[in-house]
């Protein structure tokens, strides 16, 4: 059963009201907890912490049911947090009415997660937006600052 699209804050933002929103205010809005955080925030216990132009920032916690079979937190998180940051730090720039999507994404894993490594920061910053692609870079740190992953995503711009 899918659960209530509000609960919990999470939800989806309608299309309609979404396309009237330059990025950066979606984007504090969600922050304020105005609008709901997108439900993978939820299953994945990642959460934005930080918005400006061209950069954003999430939060997340290494937990154990994220194991793969070799005992430590499967890379596939930390793709998805490094795709979700590198592109909403695209969206951050972009005006009303303008979508994208990612066309290539790049990770390079340095350290693994474990659910000891503790709370992680995964940011995302804007290399250059054009009218048609756009690029960013994103790095996943623990809280001592030590490297996990790195990554940069090519976007495509398009009108919604």
């Amino acid at each position: 059963m899918a659960p209530d699209p509000g609960e919990a804050g999470f939800g989806v933002v309608p299309l309609e009201r979404a396309r009237t929103m330059d990025g950066i205010v979606l984007f504090r809005e969600i922050l304020a907890g105005r609008l709901p955080a997108p439900p993978i925030g939820r299953a994945l216990g990642m959460t934005l912490e930080e918005v400006e132009p061209g950069r954003v920032a999430f939060g997340y916690t290494p937990v154990f049911d994220h194991y793969n079979p070799l005992g430590s937190v499967h890379g596939g998180i930390a793709a998805t947090l490094l795709d979700s940051v590198m592109g909403c730090c695209i969206h951050t720039t972009l005006k009303a009415g303008t979508g994208y999507t990612t066309v290539e994404i790049k990770i390079n894993y340095v350290r693994a997660m474990t659910d000891r490594t503790g709370p992680v920061k995964a940011e995302g910053r804007v290399i250059n937006v054009g009218s048609r692609i756009a690029t960013s870079e994103g790095k996943l740190v623990d809280a001592a600052g030590k490297l996990l992953a790195h990554g940069t995503t090519t976007c495509l711009i398009f009108p919604i």
